[in-house]
Formats: C-alpha cells, structure tokens, sequence
C-alpha cells in the first residue's frame, strides 16, 4: 500500500486490508487532523481492500466530521462502488463523479 498527498488530497495504492490498515489509519487521521475544508481520497489505484480497509475508511470519515470535515471518495473503483451500494454506505460517505 501507497499512500501520497498532503492534508487536502491523499491518494491510496495498492491494498487496503488487514496488513495494511494500521499504517492507513495513522497517515489518514493525520491528514484529517492537520487540514481544513474537504479530504478528498483518491482510490482510482486501489487494487484490493477487505472489511478492515473499508472500517479504515470509514472511521477517517467518522474522524473528519468530527473534525469538521467532510471525506470526499474519488475514483472509486466499480466494485467498491457495489460493496458501497449493497451495505448502503454510499448514502453516508460523499462520493465524487
């Protein structure tokens, strides 16, 4: 797993699942914590995740509300889309295009 960007605009590569959901956690609650306004989330290059990567996600998205923030999901690929979809989430996490 990758992650790149700054407090406004991350993106993640690679996986997001049980191996790698600590490390994504920290980097993703400093990003909330250090910024203002949207964090927008780029997953376009994220080629795997399991139920501990989307609780990540969704804990960053608990984190920046919280924080006064909104998370913002771009490029979304389609089958997270689905799992979004048939758990509901969509209807929670903002979702870009």
């Amino acid at each position: 797993m990758r992650i790149t960007g700054d407090h406004g605009g991350l993106a993640i590569a690679g996986r997001l699942d049980v191996r790698t959901a600590a490390d994504a956690r920290t980097r993703l609650h400093l990003a909330v914590d250090g910024g203002q306004g949207d964090l927008v989330l780029d997953l376009s290059a994220l080629e795997s995740w399991d139920a501990t990567g989307l609780g990540v996600i969704m804990g960053t998205h608990r984190r920046a509300g919280r924080s006064g923030r909104r998370l913002v999901l771009r490029g979304v690929p389609e089958q997270l889309q689905r799992l979004l979809v048939a758990t509901r989430l969509h209807r929670i996490l903002a979702v870009a295009g």
